[in-house]
């Protein structure tokens, strides 16, 4: 299990693939916990969640810690493949529950809301670390490397 977790190759992909996708989503989890970014922080966003969109309250507590914690440990590489599927669900389920309607972005502001098309690539970002893992300059790649504790099993 440690090795499907940290294996990573020693390549620089996928580390701009989670520096990239790390930074972007955390922003949107600063803005939804802190209030960062001009957010509407942690109590403003669970009733946006709650009352707006009619999700249950663990599903946008889920959301917010996906985005502001599991973004942090992509942009420091600690076990990449479990946050990277959790974004490829998290966002999945902002497709099926807010921006199915469109697919492109609202460029000229004629759509009542925004495409899906930023929120595929984004799955596809996260689909690529799952497959090769964090890459370079990693703790996944340091926890790799060491070698597995040896016990007596006398």
């Amino acid at each position: 299990m440690k090795k499907f977790l940290f294996n990573t190759s020693n390549t620089w992909s996928p580390f701009f693939l989670r520096i990239i996708l790390g930074l972007v989503f955390f922003a949107h989890g600063a803005q939804k916990l802190m209030g960062w970014f001009g957010g509407y922080g942690f109590k403003g966003t669970m009733a946006y969640f709650t009352d707006t969109v009619c999700l249950p309250w663990i599903i946008g507590f889920t959301v917010i810690i996906i985005e502001c914690f599991g973004s942090l440990a992509l942009i420091l590489g600690l076990a990449t493949r479990v946050w990277s599927l959790a974004f490829i669900f998290l966002n999945i389920g902002i497709i099926a529950t807010v921006h199915y309607q469109h697919f492109f972005m609202n460029w000229f502001g004629n759509q009542k809301i925004e495409g899906y098309e930023y929120f595929l690539l984004a799955i596809s970002m996260a689909l690529s670390l799952v497959f090769t893992g964090a890459g370079r300059l990693s703790l996944d790649q340091k926890l790799s490397l060491q070698p597995a504790a040896t016990g007596s099993t006398n």
